[in-house]
């Protein structure tokens, strides 16, 4: 009997062990950690001011570009303890240079710690309304401001919600509504590693109005940057652990209903989308284990990937910008404007590009 013990407990240990071995291979693959592509340069230039990360960028119609600077989150590293700020820089101008933007309002600034944005132009008023992910002490919730003259984000609102427990990046679309995606499903980090390494698609993107708020799509390991097609029929989200930006056309009653799953070979982040062309921009890792594992030595690279005609049968998949880590790390980040490039950073730099 306890021979028979003895076999039955080595047979457990070694199903476990082989499961958590073929765990961790799928770990590798799916955070690409072998995978080092060569590099393909744009004309660029740092972007002044921009010290500890741009993670999130988006683009007017007019040129006003708004940045999002010094994230902190858990698993990725910083280099400031000093509060996130938020910057505008006008595209337009000869020479663009971000100017940090005053927030006013009853918002705590010293503990704000902005991550994913998104813009609103009320078009009964041409207002404009910046949407901001917001991590204060490491919670979620977004901040809701009123872009005025002078530089100035006025603090409208502050918004959280049990559905809105890890919010990575938004898209407005109304003065108060938009889709947010949840990039985790546990707050604790190492119960969030072993769900990553699990794949379970516990994840999701949750739709938030004043009047409702509810799941729109699931079935996310992790869902990263969403974005809105410019006639706003199409919602795109990236599916970062699967290397797929999903396509959902808007339902009555902002339901959302899957279209296609489109390929990009790489761990993408945020998106931005071309207002002329439809095209997708998409800020990449190229290899997520040098990200989570830093070393300065060998630094996370960084990728700028753009998808045209996303819509038709044989959509575009191309490689824009490819950097080692040695010029910029970690990139999230890529917004077009009229012939030029802005690449944002987790932590590190931002890059102005020209495309043309």
């Amino acid at each position: 009997m306890a021979a028979m013990k003895k076999i039955l407990v080595a047979a457990v240990v070694a199903a476990v062990a082989t499961f958590i071995g073929h765990r961790f291979l799928k770990l590798k693959e799916i955070s690409l950690a072998s995978r080092e592509v060569p590099v393909k340069h744009l004309n660029c230039h740092y972007i002044k001011n921009i010290e500890y990360g741009a993670e999130d960028i988006t683009i007017l119609r007019d040129g006003l570009a708004f940045l999002s600077t010094g994230l902190h989150i858990p698993g990725v590293p910083w280099f400031s303890d000093e509060p996130g700020k938020m910057y505008v820089m006008d595209m337009l101008h000869p020479k663009p240079t971000p100017v940090a933007l005053q927030i006013k309002g009853e918002l705590d600034l010293s503990s704000f710690n902005p991550h994913g944005i998104s813009a609103y132009i009320d078009e009964a008023d041409d207002s404009v309304y910046l949407f901001v992910v917001n991590h204060p002490q490491h919670k979620s919730q977004v901040e809701i401001f009123h872009f005025v003259e002078e530089n100035t984000l006025v603090h409208l609102k502050t918004i959280t919600h049990p559905l809105l427990h890890s919010v990575n990046d938004i898209v407005a679309v109304g003065v108060e509504s938009f889709y947010a995606t949840n990039h985790q499903y546990f707050a604790n980090y190492v119960l969030n590693f072993v769900s990553v390494m699990l794949g379970l698609p516990w994840c999701d993107v949750v739709y938030y109005s004043p009047k409702e708020v509810r799941v729109a799509a699931d079935g996310f390991v992790s869902a990263n940057g969403i974005n809105i097609s410019p006639d706003k029929r199409y919602v795109y989200v990236s599916n970062i652990m699967g290397h797929l930006i999903d396509v959902y056309e808007r339902k009555e009653g902002e339901q959302l209903m899957h279209l296609k799953s489109v390929a990009v070979g790489s761990l993408c982040d945020n998106i931005e989308v071309d207002h002329k062309t439809g095209d997708i921009w998409l800020g990449c890792h190229p290899n997520g284990m040098k990200l989570s594992m830093f070393d300065p030595k060998n630094p996370p690279g960084s990728e700028v990937i753009r998808i045209k005609n996303i819509h038709s049968d044989q959509p575009v998949v191309s490689q824009e910008y490819v950097d080692n880590g040695h010029v910029i790390m970690a990139s999230s980040v890529a917004a077009p404007y009229e012939g030029k490039l802005l690449i944002g950073s987790v932590f590190h730099k931002a890059l102005c590009c020209d495309f043309k």
